[in-house]
């Protein structure tokens, strides 16, 4: 230590410190100023970019829950739909049997009244044949039997006994 105050000079100790100082104003005024500018604007921009992030986040909550609104009304508009699409089809499946009912149930009446419409036609024919097959065979049995004058009076007298009785 005794060494460095042997060594040591006032002047160059002086000049040392001026040019110190002068290194500092020059770079205060050319250096520091640019490199504190530029600092600070990138701090500010920093700054701007973590806002940005903070408000993209908060955007992008909003329309994360939007979607989530817009999924949830898109499904219970579907769900909605599907109901009036079920209750649809089962109006028209019903529908459709009620009509397929009515079909045959007048199917069903009108087969019925021809069956009916058939058998009475077939009854008056059946009618009408026993009454022409009476009437010959009464006929066929009157001319045998009026063929002959004694067997006459016999059927004539025959007949007056029989409207007595009845």
């Amino acid at each position: 230590m005794e060494k460095l105050w042997n060594d040591f000079s006032f002047g160059l100790f002086f000049w040392q410190i001026i040019i110190l100082v002068v290194l500092i104003l020059l770079l205060k005024k050319f250096a520091w100023k640019p490199i504190l500018d530029s600092l600070n604007s990138r701090e500010e921009g920093i700054k701007d970019a973590l806002a940005s992030a903070a408000n993209a986040r908060k955007e992008m909550q909003n329309l994360k829950s939007d979607n989530e609104k817009l999924l949830q009304e898109a499904r219970a508009e579907r769900d909605g739909i599907l109901r009036e699409a079920r209750e649809m089809k089962e109006k028209v499946v019903a529908d459709a049997a009620e009509e397929a009912q009515k079909k045959a149930d007048r199917i069903v009446a009108q087969a019925k009244e021809s069956i009916n419409l058939e058998k009475q036609a077939a009854m008056a024919e059946l009618k009408n044949q026993v009454a022409e097959l009476s009437v010959e065979i009464a006929e066929k049995v009157v001319r045998k039997e009026l063929s002959n004058p004694k067997e006459q009076h016999q059927l004539i007298e025959k007949m007056i006994g029989d409207a007595k009785l009845n």
